[in-house]
């Protein structure tokens, strides 16, 4: 049976329930819906091996975020979104101490629109390590954190999974947030959700350019994924919209083929601030929205 490529916890989900009778229990997966700030969360956890094998996802815990309000430019819509981000981000983050280094890492590459979501969030991260060692008495309570735009193999000869651990060598951080594009099965998700995991990534997994993963036992430290699904593969979504387990003859020889929504520039660049600033707003307890704007201009 073809399979429906999809980044999304919830979706993968939602594929096994439509692919199993109603009778059928998911073993070894909790899910549970939420509201924050107005937007819909949906939580889902792989508990053990029997819930990795039925979502293809490692055990851990997924948060999807819908941000339709974000898109229809509600009534401070950004504000709340950047809050919701940081309020499901704060327990993936787990017992982190509040003086504990952070180094957020921007995946992917900033020449192409759909895959620029993580550098453009490594532009909107309050970067303060330096200002904490070198300038304490005015930045001594701010967290140290680091950012790095990793680039892709083919712009910068190294891969970035390498060059993120050498990083990790040198400033030796306690958590890495890493931030990436994703692949959906749906248009309805694509560019108006975010899904946070604490099972760390695989850069490029959504296009099926699998590199090798950034995760805990890569690291040797808590991984968090930050992703937000831009593009949907071309197949997939035919099936999605015409209700085929198998390709339609039309989706045949398209397998490559990604779509994405026209205005995904201005999507990709809005979403990628309204991430930035949830980050930022998780890693440094008691700042508004207005001082992450302060800080950053």
């Amino acid at each position: 049976m073809w399979k429906q490529r999809t980044d999304l916890a919830l979706e993968a989900k939602e594929l096994w329930q439509e692919s199993a009778s109603q009778q059928t229990k998911l073993e070894g997966v909790e899910a549970r819906e939420d509201n924050r700030e107005g937007f819909h969360v949906d939580t889902v956890r792989v508990l053990d091996r029997r819930g990795e094998q039925a979502l293809g996802k490692p055990a851990g815990t997924y948060v999807t975020l819908t941000l339709d309000g974000l898109k229809r430019r509600e009534e401070d819509a950004f504000g709340r979104a950047a809050r919701a981000i940081a309020g499901q981000l704060r327990p993936l983050l787990g017992n982190l101490a509040e003086d504990a280094p952070v180094l957020v890492a921007g995946l992917g590459n900033r020449a192409i629109t759909p895959d620029a979501i993580g550098p453009l969030v490594h532009q909107h991260t309050m970067v303060t390590r330096h200002l904490v060692e070198q300038i304490p008495e005015h930045f001594g309570s701010f967290r140290p954190v680091a950012s790095l735009s990793a680039g892709v193999l083919g712009t910068t000869g190294v891969e970035s999974g390498a060059l993120i651990r050498a990083v990790c060598d040198a400033i030796r951080p306690a958590c890495v947030i890493a931030v990436d594009a994703l692949a959906s099965r749906s248009l309805h998700r694509v560019c108006r959700t975010v899904q946070l995991a604490d099972t760390g990534i695989v850069p490029g997994s959504g296009v099926g350019n699998h590199r090798k993963a950034l995760n805990r036992e890569t690291l040797g430290i808590p991984v968090i994924a930050v992703g937000v699904p831009t593009v949907v593969d071309g197949a997939t979504l035919a099936m999605d919209l015409m209700g085929h387990e198998e390709p339609p003859e039309l989706a045949k020889g398209v397998e490559n083929l990604m779509v994405t929504p026209r205005d995904i520039d201005s999507q990709v660049s809005d979403l990628a601030k309204v991430v930035g600033f949830g980050i930022n707003l998780a890693l440094h307890d008691g700042l508004s929205v207005e001082d992450v704007e302060l800080f950053l201009s």
